[in-house]
């Protein structure tokens, strides 16, 4: 279904997908540019929001976990994205490992990982899970709500002097992550020899940092406007960075409250120049990590002095239990769209350069200024009855075919943006 649009059909929004539209040849002329230089990650989401005046990223994850959530119409997408990334990375690829999270009673993950075994599995490509749980000693079933099964295997290092990973009778030569690692690397994924290992170990949260994802992404989105003609903040969340922080022991606040204070100063005056009446916000959130933890909406530099306990705990961890020392503040992009009476962000999905699909995240627990991606969430698979890449200039700007163009255009700059990020934290090679 088309989500229903509380946003007025003017303004600042509707100006900028019109230019979308307008320069949609000139736009895929210089993505084309962009990828000549830059190698696209195997695969990525970007969470976006719509407010009426904007439209942007708010986060970029390399390591999607929601590929049961897109639209099974898309699928054929899908296997011809993953084969030219596959071509690219071993074109005589026949064996694929799949390493998933640990998530063996969250069945939504699993069916995750079912499907992308499934469309890894179109592309002509042997495909096993091997598992980094260290209960799984021996071929493991797991039954999924929806019929399907998963085997998972014990990973193993073979070959000479174990410098590859694979599992009993099978040495892939390609190994696709769909855990980010938030916890560190495992000993068993270190010094791989001659395996090519997707995404890289450095895409990883134990060394990513969303503020160098956002610093990459404000520079292409300066370029990408100075190209268009457009005001790069119609497309581009301010932000700034504290990194002495430790909420348990009420340190760096100052930091905190300073950097908030900053960044809405800022926002005030963008807004005061496009005569947006909403109240500015920011979203202070870990500067690694996932699933929704460690985040607060902060309309006031006050709000973030003198956290009570509560608030304190919510903060000063993330997945796997890892403390929060580092924070990036993050402008606010409110959401004007709603699904079901429910506020809603579009997600699109990635693999290689191309967009495979999306869903609608949606919370009616949140309003339009929070984090979505909370307790109360669910997806509409079937959000986008079309895709994101055929506009359609006989319709308004706003119509789904154009509407879903602008977003994927906007993902696509995130995801050149990933690739810069991965460039600069690449190892130094040896």
């Amino acid at each position: 279904m088309v989500p229903h649009l509380t946003t007025a059909l003017t303004g600042p929004l509707l100006d900028l997908e019109k230019r979308f539209i307008d320069g949609g040849a000139s736009i895929e002329q210089w993505l084309r540019r962009q990828w000549q230089e830059h190698t696209p990650p195997f695969y990525a989401s970007v969470d976006l929001r719509n407010s009426g005046f904007k439209l942007a990223p708010v986060d970029t994850n390399l390591f999607p976990g929601g590929f049961n959530n897109l639209n099974p119409e898309f699928l054929p997408l899908c296997v011809q994205a993953t084969m030219v990334a596959i071509d690219k990375i071993c074109p005589d690829a026949r064996d694929l490992l799949l390493i998933p999270e640990n998530h063996t009673r969250n069945q939504f993950y699993l069916q995750n990982v079912a499907r992308l075994a499934a469309i890894l599995r179109h592309t002509g490509l042997n495909v096993r899970i091997g598992s980094l749980l260290p209960d799984i000693a021996s071929p493991t079933t797991l039954n999924l709500d929806d019929g399907q099964t998963l085997t998972l295997e014990p990973l193993k290092r073979i070959g000479s002097e174990g410098r590859r990973l694979g599992l009993d009778g099978f040495d892939p030569c390609a190994i696709l992550l769909n855990n980010d690692l938030s916890a560190g690397v495992p000993e068993i994924l270190k010094n791989l020899n001659e395996q090519f290992l997707l995404p890289p170990l450095h895409a990883g949260w134990h060394v990513r940092r969303k503020s160098s994802h956002f610093q990459a992404y404000s520079e292409v989105a300066n370029d990408f406007g100075a190209y268009l003609g457009i005001d790069p903040w119609l497309i581009d969340p301010m932000f700034g960075v504290c990194g002495e922080i430790n909420f348990q022991e009420r340190t760096g606040e100052e930091c905190l409250a300073a950097n908030v204070d900053a960044l809405l100063t800022r926002i005030r005056a963008k807004y005061l120049e496009y005569g947006v009446n909403d109240q500015p916000f920011v979203i202070v959130k870990a500067d690694a990590g996932t699933y929704g933890m460690g985040i607060m909406t902060v309309h006031d530099a006050s709000e973030v002095r003198g956290l009570n306990r509560r608030q304190r705990n919510k903060m000063a961890v993330v997945k796997e239990g890892l403390p929060v020392t580092e924070v990036i503040i993050q402008e606010g992009v409110p959401t004007f769209e709603t699904v079901d009476e429910g506020v809603a962000e579009p997600v699109i999905y990635m693999i290689d350069r191309y967009v495979v699909g999306g869903f609608y995240r949606v919370n009616a627990a949140r309003g339009r200024d929070e984090n979505l991606n909370a307790p109360g969430m669910h997806f509409k698979p079937l959000a986008f009855e079309i895709g994101c890449l055929l506009p359609d200039r006989g319709q308004a700007p706003d119509a789904p075919p154009n509407r879903f163009y602008a977003y994927g255009v906007v993902a696509r700059l995130a995801l050149l943006a990933a690739a810069i990020e991965l460039e600069r934290a690449a190892p130094a090679a040896a």
